[in-house]
């Protein structure tokens, strides 16, 4: 079990990042009520036999992790979603690519905390793969409105290598900076 949803984010969206994508979109939507999360890329994608196979736990390619003996990724996702009172949702076309969807209740008491969002952003945006990782994020809760949209090539136009220490505490700064000043209580602002 992950610990946090935001750790199963990061596990779902590594499995689209190790998929042959050369775009990864991970949106991240929050309501008082629900946390929900989408992850598109234009990987290798999946027929249906494949994904009969992802969501069993003690089946795995041999492939990405030649030494596991089980996949984990998809079924702990399911297994959280719905044992919180949520859901989930995975379309996949072979050689198109996949678009895996989970939601959670918040108020049910076996959803894991969210986690730290900002690490897990800078996390998925550092993911070795794809050309291009987009992160939407959005939050409706109260009178807290954040909204905001991040691109790897952006940051990199703007900081250069993301390997350089440098450029990666800018971008951990900056990641933390928006998802602070957006949280703000007098209203909303799209960046």
């Amino acid at each position: 079990m992950h610990f946090t949803l935001c750790d199963l984010v990061t596990d779902i969206t590594q499995n689209a990042a190790e998929s042959g994508a050369a775009r990864v979109e991970l949106e991240v939507r929050e309501t008082d009520t629900e946390f929900r999360f989408t992850v598109r890329d234009n990987g290798k994608g999946m027929d249906q036999d494949d994904i009969e196979r992802a969501k069993d736990p003690f089946i795995t390619d041999g492939i990405k992790h030649p030494h596991r003996k089980v996949g984990l990724g998809i079924p702990f996702m399911i297994q959280t979603a719905l044992q919180s009172g949520g859901g989930w949702a995975l379309q996949s076309q072979k050689n198109q690519g996949t678009t895996i969807s989970a939601w959670f209740d918040m108020a049910n008491v076996d959803t894991p905390p969210v986690g730290e969002l900002s690490g897990m952003f800078r996390t998925v945006l550092l993911f070795a793969g794809p050309q291009e990782v987009l992160v939407c994020r959005s939050l409706e809760n109260g009178a807290r409105h954040v909204h905001y949209k991040v691109c790897k090539s952006e940051l990199i136009n703007a900081l250069g290598d993301l390997e350089d220490a440098g450029s990666l505490v800018l971008m951990d700064q900056y990641l933390r900076s928006i998802e602070e000043d957006n949280s703000e209580e007098d209203g909303s602002e799209e960046k």
